[in-house]
């Protein structure tokens, strides 16, 4: 089973039977969503992302565009009408996509074939992450050692603190909001608040000191972003 979330105007809750009425059908769990890619950074994480693309063609390459800056999920599906089909190209960076009516077969096909090559693709990094150490400007996370250099110094970190910056690191450029942090440095068992992340974070720039704690961003009333390539930030967000 797997977490999906489908995008469409104004989140609609009947969009899933009008478009994809075979979705039911399935056994994965659904949010339907307003065409906003913010709205993704608040709750569970998502393992594929539906885009409704039969309404606006225009907004619906942004949007995907956006998730692909964003890398808030592993695989996106387009959902197409037959007469859109025309607007597909390279310009679409997509997992696969789907047209209106698709029936049960051919839907959980495409979606199973997206899921598993997202996957392989989050194993695939993950092995070569866990192989050499993690750089991000002069910082450097070793796993193998358990050990944290920023500009050539060790860094006395606490197990948590270790966990948390190591996450961060993983996922350079990537909004990441309280919630995912909890779940996956905490665990889905642990019963403390959000804040937790907050004072783990105000630590952890104090021991990368004055000249690194820019490195992790926040991301007002959202979460925090460690520094990596140069991305569009969303609008749901501004960096401070």
């Amino acid at each position: 089973m797997a977490e999906l979330a489908l995008l469409t105007p104004g989140g609609a809750p009947d969009a899933s039977s009008r478009l994809l009425p075979s979705l039911e059908l399935l056994p994965h769990r659904l949010r339907t969503l307003d065409l906003d890619p913010g709205a993704l950074l608040s709750g569970p994480p998502v393992d594929l992302v539906l885009v409704d693309a039969t309404s606006s063609l225009v907004q619906a390459r942004a949007l995907v565009r956006t998730l692909s800056t964003m890398q808030v999920c592993g695989a996106v599906v387009a959902i197409f009408d037959a007469g859109g089909l025309v607007a597909l190209d390279e310009q679409w960076p997509i997992s696969d996509f789907v047209l209106t009516g698709s029936g049960p077969a051919e839907l959980a096909a495409r979606l199973r074939r997206c899921l598993s090559q997202a996957a392989a693709a989050r194993t695939s990094s993950d092995a070569e992450q866990e192989a050499s150490p993690i750089r991000v400007a002069d910082v450097v996370v070793d796993e193998s050692s358990w050990t944290v250099r920023a500009g050539g110094e060790p860094l006395d970190l606490t197990f948590k603190e270790f966990e948390l910056l190591r996450f961060l690191v993983r996922h350079p450029g990537r909004v990441l909001t309280r919630e995912q942090l909890l779940h996956e440095v905490w665990g889905t068992d642990y019963y403390g608040g959000p804040r937790t992340v907050d004072v783990h974070i105000r630590r952890l720039r104090a021991k990368l000191g004055s000249e690194r704690e820019s490195l992790i961003g926040t991301i007002r009333n959202v979460g925090y972003r460690f520094a990596g390539p140069s991305r569009t930030t969303p609008e749901h967000g501004v960096m401070e």
